[in-house]
């Protein structure tokens, strides 16, 4: 046995893939509600574009799972954040949030440097971690459940103050694709430390996501097409076999309709994304039909 061989074998033993999975066996694990798949519109700023959305969806005979903010909870007015949570309740959805304080508003330049880029939007002091727990405190009092976390040390301290009901027991809360998580290595640690769903990043492959899927419980957050600044690339040939071997999974859509992360997506933005959502969906039902897809109301 070579030293690689020894290497696979070791992480086997810690109950981890000993690489990419290229065979792709068909994940058997499900929902809580025995779906395979939901779907989930991020960047959906405000409540005009919230109601444009679920109004669009209905028009397609189609049902969300998830509505995703991304520009952050403190760019939002309480009213605003009611009004949301108000639509998410009548439409059955579950409405997540960005947490605030992130890199790019931060006083530090390093974010917006070529190099500093890399960072993501992880946190920088102390004090911006009180501010992001703050960010979650507000929102949860106004009626919001889940939360997008962009730092490792932020999800760890949420989940102690969620165990210690310092925030309602009932949060959940997802990792972004900002956080550049892609193996199942980093996929076993987030979900020790609190995570209730992962966005890997963007371009992930197949083989990788069957890895990851091995590797943890928690489902996976995938992007079915992406904006020009995350590259642009629309998979939706790929959702089938996506489906089919990392599921429980989130089917992220409509991206290719916004240019950046955190586009200010109008009514008729909105609009697109959802006819995003009816694209797919005749995809999975062509290539995948017998797919089993969670009802509408499921929400974790």
């Amino acid at each position: 046995m070579n030293s690689m061989d020894k290497t696979r074998e070791f992480l086997e033993s810690l109950g981890l893939p000993g690489g990419d999975d290229y065979t792709l066996k068909t994940s058997e694990k499900r929902f809580n509600d025995g779906g395979q798949y939901r779907f989930e519109v991020p960047g959906i700023q405000g409540p005009g574009a919230m109601k444009a959305l679920l109004e669009a969806i209905d028009s397609y005979g189609l049902y969300l799972h998830r509505v995703t903010q991304t520009q952050g909870i403190m760019r939002l007015t309480d009213s605003e954040i009611s009004q949301m949570v108000e639509y998410a309740n009548k439409w059955e959805t579950d409405l997540i949030m960005a947490v605030g304080p992130r890199a790019t508003t931060d006083t530090s330049a390093s974010v917006h440097t070529e190099e500093g880029v890399r960072m993501g939007y992880r946190l920088r002091g102390q004090e911006q971690i009180v501010r992001a727990i703050e960010d979650v405190k507000r929102a949860s009092r106004l009626g919001v459940r889940t939360f997008l976390v962009y730092d490792e040390g932020c999800l760890w301290a949420l989940n102690e103050f969620r165990k210690e009901g310092e925030i309602p027991s009932d949060c959940g809360f997802k990792v972004s694709a900002h956080a550049g998580h892609g193996n199942p290595c980093s996929a076993k640690l987030l979900e020790q430390i609190g995570a209730d769903s992962l966005n890997p990043v963007r371009d992930i492959q197949l083989q990788m996501m069957a890895a990851i899927r091995q590797a943890i419980d928690i489902p996976l957050d995938i992007h079915t097409e992406n904006p020009k600044s995350t590259g642009g690339f629309i998979r939706h040939y790929e959702v089938p076999e996506m489906i089919r071997v990392a599921a429980p999974l989130y089917l992220k859509t409509g991206g290719s309709v916004a240019a950046t992360h955190s586009w200010d997506t109008t009514a008729d933005d909105a609009k697109k994304r959802a006819k995003q959502v009816a694209l797919v969906k005749r995809m999975i039902d062509e290539y995948y039909p017998e797919a089993i897809q969670s009802p509408k109301g499921s929400i974790r």
